[in-house]
Formats: C-alpha cells, structure tokens, sequence
C-alpha cells in the first residue's frame, strides 16, 4: 500500500514547485516542439503498462477515498476506460499527425494549401474527484498524443488516488513532461491561474466558470466538460421494464456520481407505476441486499456530498414529493437508489444537478410535452432516448441539444473513443476522445506554398489591369448602378 504522506509537501515548497514546473515544462516543450510518432507512442504505451501493473492501488486507494467503492467497478469504469483510449489514441496518432491537404481557391489553382496539426506546448488538466483517475489520464492520452506537456491537478477529496498516481506517472515521466499536483496546493486558484497553452477541466458549470475567468486572464483557451440535468426520454413504444432496469443501472453505478448519469427520467403518465416498481425491482437484482450490497453500493465521496443529497431528499418531501428508497440503508455514507415522484419544478432536486443515487420521475401525456420539458432547461452533457421507432428518434434528436446521445440505454456513447466527448452551452465547450481530441490539443495551422511561376504580381498594384478587372467582373458581377 502506497502511503499518501510520502508524496505531501509543505504548501509553500508545493506552490514552489508549481511555478518551477511549469517554466520546466515550457523550457522543455521549446528544446523539442514536436516530438515523433514513435515518441508519442513510446509515451502512451508506458502509461499503459503502467495501468495495468498499479491497476489494484489504484483501485484499493479509490476504494480508500470514497469510503467503499468495489475494485471491479473502478477497474471497469476508471482503469478499462483509461486504457480504452490510450489503445485508440496509439493505433491512430501516426495518421492523425499527417497534415491534412485543402483545396485552393480557383485563384490560386497550382500552389498548395495544407493544414499541420503542432503540438500548443504546455496543458493544464484539473481533474474531479468522481472518476479521479480516468478523467486525469484520458485528457493526458489525448495531450501526449498532440505531442505536449502536461501538468495534472488532481482533486483535494482524493488523496490516496493521488499519491497513487504521483508514484505511477513519475516512474515513466520527468516532472518537465507530466506533472501531478494534488491537495498539497492550499490555493487551486494558483494552478489555474498559470498561462497554460490550454487548458482541460472537468467539473461543475459554477466551477468551470471560475476556470473560465482565469484562463480568460491569459487568453488560454479551455475545454470545459461540465454536468447538468440529463433526461431519460422513455417513450410509449419502448418496454418498460427494459427502461427501468438501464436507468436504474445509470444511476446507481459509482453511488449515481456521474456527469453523465441520468438526472431524471420522463415517462408516459399512465407507466408511472410500472416504471417504478421496475426500477425497484432492477435495483434489487443489481444490489441484493446483504453483503452484496455492502461490497457492491459506492459510497457518496464525503459527508459535505452526503449532507447535500439527504437535504435534495428532505426539500422534495416537504414541498410534497412521494420518496421510495429500492432498498435499505447501507454502511457508513452508502444510500441505495431512491425515487423521487410527485415532483415540481420548485423542488431543488429539478433546478440543480443531483450527483447521487436520486431519481426523480416525471410524467407527461404527450412527446411533444416531454421535448418542451427537456428543452426548458439549460442544454445537457447527454440525453437518453428510448425508442425503437426510427421517426420518433429522428424527432427526438432534431429538436433537442445535448452533448451527447445514447439511444436505448445510458452511458456508452462516453467511452467509445473514436467519437468526441463533449458538452454544449451549459453543459461545457470544446471535445475530446479520438481525432477531435487530438485537434482540439493541437494548433491547426494553415500552411500555403506559392508555386514558383505563379504570377501573383498581378493582383498587386497599381490597381486596375485586365487580369484584376476580368477577377472582379467574374466574381462579383455587374454593379447594380440603382443603389
């Protein structure tokens, strides 16, 4: 066992260190600005191999954290989604850094116009305590793979992780490639603060704002994934029972502490019960009670957190809410899923993200109701349709926004790496995962060559010529002498 006291630093060396770093990293990116394919790929497939040799820590210190969280969840969700990219980023990286060739304008037929995908320099990834490990090392895939450096902040709320990946990352990186911080830092305001040639954060939208302001100061520019209210859409034509037991699984996997869980599901007014009684009843096979549960249920992280559900909770039922817990209390900070039904918009638990194993139901009469309904609030990181009619899918995708979209079930759109991750308005800026991430960490950089001959002279002045007056004529037209 990793002992996180080993890795603590006095605060003043800690923001010492900060600083040191980064000038390190920004001296080093400068000797070596664009690193080979095969050095990339080096880089990523030793962050590989070393997943799987700290894959137990890192699971026994996320289980430390949290106060309980099963290994085999945290293998699956943090470590196999880890991995996942790094393999997609590795088998790619090579043709993605293959400049892109453009098409000239028909003015400049014979030169040559290409775009070059250069590493920004120095990146700055702020990492949330949910999934404290996969959403460190997939931004840090996506940022080595663009050929940069890399400093890492990793959350106060989880400190045997980040001892853990202290220790993982500095036995294959000097500090002047990738760099963790932790909750050594007394300000975290001093790391955001930094001129960072881009940065990634993920977290809440009151707290992507503040990121936001600071980056703004430096004219970096950021990556925002954020959370919000995302819907489970179930429609008339989808059974059930299969709805209830995926949003169940949804909002229960991690103590329901997933940006993109389902925050709350609308259903046909008359399935109301059916619906909830199938939520109990996948909850119930998924988590049976007993040891299972104890071993199985992820605590919320903190008693701060705990606190706040149970008062989501308490406000729904004094505004008048039916709450149904699937099951009994667990150890320490573990809450089974509960139901939430009966609820209005007054409620806290509709106006704010839940982050917990909360789920409140909806009805409505109507699809175009249930679209108006999810179109009321601010746009979400994802949506949930389910439905086997292509027509209402169609419908469904067309008139609303999301980050992104999941038909007939929760989730996996996030960890499929060929394709962005990424939120809109509320719900973040800007993508990552697979060529999108690539590019969004890179400097796109338009490069034209001007053919030897090419007689561009004649578009200089003095104005006036045949070639510039037959240009203008074919492309602009007649003057209309009426204006």
């Amino acid at each position: 066992m990793i002992d996180r006291a080993d890795f603590q630093e006095p605060q003043p060396l800690a923001h010492k260190r900060l600083s040191s770093t980064f000038d390190a990293q920004k001296q080093a990116f400068g000797a070596h600005p664009f690193p080979e394919a095969e050095v990339r790929r080096a880089a990523l497939s030793a962050l590989r191999h070393q997943i799987g040799r700290y894959q137990d820590a890192l699971a026994e210190a996320m289980h430390r954290d949290f106060g309980n969280r099963a290994p085999a969840e945290s293998k699956m969700l943090d470590l196999l989604g880890s991995v996942l990219e790094i393999d997609h980023a590795r088998k790619h990286v090579k043709r993605w850094m293959r400049p892109s060739r453009r098409a000239t304008e028909f003015l400049f037929f014979s030169n040559s116009l290409q775009v070059m995908y250069q590493p920004k320099g120095v990146i700055g990834v702020i990492v949330p305590w949910n999934f404290p490990v996969y959403l460190a090392l997939g931004p840090l895939a996506a940022a080595l793979a663009a050929g940069n450096r890399v400093m890492i902040k990793m959350s106060e709320v989880t400190p045997a992780t980040n001892a853990v990946m202290k220790q993982l990352l500095g036995e294959i990186f000097q500090e002047d490639h990738v760099a963790v911080f932790g909750e050594e830092l007394a300000d975290p305001n001093l790391f955001t603060s930094l001129p960072f040639d881009h940065v990634v954060f993920t977290g809440s939208p009151a707290i992507g704002r503040i990121v936001m302001r600071a980056a703004a100061d430096n004219l970096t520019p950021v990556t925002l994934e954020l959370g919000g209210k995302s819907p489970a859409l179930v429609t008339r034509n989808y059974p059930i029972a299969d709805a209830a037991r995926r949003i169940a699984h949804g909002k229960s996997v991690n103590g329901g502490q997933i940006c993109v869980a389902p925050d709350y599901a609308l259903v046909p007014r008359e399935r109301l019960d059916a619906f909830v009684d199938g939520v109990k009843a996948a909850f119930s096979a998924l988590y049976p009670t007993g040891d299972a549960m104890c071993r199985d249920v992820t605590s919320i992280v903190n008693e701060r957190h705990h606190a706040r559900v149970l008062r989501l909770l308490e406000d729904a039922k004094a505004k008048g809410a039916k709450v149904e817990s699937c099951a009994g209390t667990g150890t320490g900070r573990q809450v089974a899923l509960h139901i939430v039904t009966g609820v209005t918009a007054g409620m806290a638990l509709m106006q704010e993200e839940i982050f917990g194993p909360v789920l409140p139901v909806q009805t409505y009469d109507d699809i175009e109701d249930a679209i108006s309904c999810i179109n009321a609030g601010p746009r979400p990181l994802a949506l949930y349709c389910f439905s086997h009619d292509p027509a209402e899918r169609r419908n469904v995708l067309k008139r609303t926004h999301s980050g992104g979209v999941t038909i007939n079930d929760w989730g996996w759109h996030a960890i499929n790496h060929d394709a962005p991750f990424g939120g809109i308005g509320n719900s973040g800026m800007g993508t990552y995962h697979g060529i999108e991430g690539f590019r969004e960490l890179s400097h796109a950089r338009t490069v034209f060559k001007r053919h030897r001959f090419f007689p561009i002279g004649l578009f200089y002045p003095p104005y006036g010529n045949a070639v510039q007056r037959l240009v203008l004529r074919m492309f602009l037209g007649r003057p209309d002498g009426q204006l």
